[in-house]
């Protein structure tokens, strides 16, 4: 396992580096120019003051130079300032918003796998029945529905129609809590759970915005996975001793069924973090998604190759991580 392990960790060296260079090709072909902002901010910038801002930006010098100079201060942990805020890359998306969209995307997995996992047992265990079908036809139109049409669908709903149509009817907010509020926490004028719960309330639609596509995924295949399993010869053969239904199922089958779902929840990790861009944007949610959102827009490509390195770096991370939770789902498989 420790070899295994090893040699997939030193795989992924120049697997990632060939991801950080298609990266900074892509931002760095985006059409426009990075200084062009700065030049509407200021018209009273000569031409020979642009190109002198362009230098100090190296923006003069070749795509591959400015490439291997980035790289050389990446892998020192430098990874430049941002042109928008004036302050490193790296402490504005680990430090300021990945915390924010770890907590979002924390709790949107979680809930799809506490819903996932029961539902699609339940679904397999009562197959061709009225609730598989109901349950089957809600996962296809979880399938069908973007992530970003049911932020939007959320947010009409429960933001702005039903609060206008039902008295009394509480109003969801956008947006993350005021950084303000975390001073009052601390100066004792508002108590720590009014301030978990003001978190809390605004968590809601994005969290639900961004698990249902997971939930209906994963019930399709934890039905799926579970069908196939309890067609097994020795499923049959643990019903022929007479063993009780509940024991076959959950003690035999379902260790077997999980397998396809560790690889899934393992691969979709990644997936979720990138995919929180939209439902953040959508939301105005102050998390690493719609920091990269802002910086695509702004151009400040400091700011968004760091955040996409690192969704590049979590995608191996956790498809290795996946591949070693087989071993401890199912006894027969080993790496050696």
């Amino acid at each position: 396992m420790f070899a295994y392990t090893l040699r997939r960790l030193l795989q992924m060296v120049p697997l990632l580096l060939a991801a950080s260079v298609v990266i900074y090709a892509l931002l760095a072909l985006q059409p426009g120019d990075p200084l062009e902002e700065l030049k509407r901010q200021n018209p009273r910038m000569t031409a020979e003051q642009f190109e002198a801002l362009k230098r100090a930006y190296g923006l003069d010098q070749p795509l591959h130079i400015r490439y291997f100079k980035w790289l050389s201060r990446a892998v020192r942990g430098d990874l430049g300032y941002s042109r928008t805020y004036g302050i490193p890359a790296a402490e504005y998306i680990f430090a300021q918003r990945l915390p924010k969209t770890l907590l979002l995307s924390g709790l949107a997995l979680t809930l799809a796998l506490v819903v996932a996992i029961p539902v699609g047992i339940f679904s397999a265990v009562r197959q061709y029945t009225l609730a598989d079908y109901t349950i089957t036809f809600l996962s296809f139109m979880g399938f069908s529905m973007p992530v970003f049409f049911m932020g939007i669908l959320l947010l009409y709903l429960f933001a702005i129609k039903l609060p206008e149509l039902i008295p009394g009817f509480p109003q969801f907010p956008t947006g993350g809590v005021p950084p303000y509020l975390w001073q009052d926490v601390r100066s004792g004028a508002v108590s720590l759970a009014t301030y978990l719960g003001q978190w809390a309330w605004h968590l809601v639609l994005p969290v639900l915005a961004l698990s249902y596509l997971q939930m209906a995924e994963w019930t399709r295949f934890m039905r799926a996975s579970l069908l196939e399993v309890l067609s097994q010869d020795y499923i049959r053969t643990a019903r022929a001793k007479g063993l009780p239904e509940r024991v076959v199922l959950y003690k035999h089958a379902l260790r077997n069924a999980l397998i396809p779902i560790v690889t899934l929840v393992g691969l979709a990790i990644p997936g979720v973090l990138g995919g929180a861009t939209i439902t953040e944007t959508i939301f105005s949610y102050p998390g690493m998604g719609r920091a990269i959102f802002d910086a695509l827009v702004e151009k400040d490509y400091n700011v968004a190759m760091a955040a996409l390195a690192f969704l590049a770096l979590m995608t191996a991370l956790f498809n290795l991580l996946a591949d070693l939770m087989y071993a401890v789902v199912d006894p027969r498989i080993r790496y050696s």
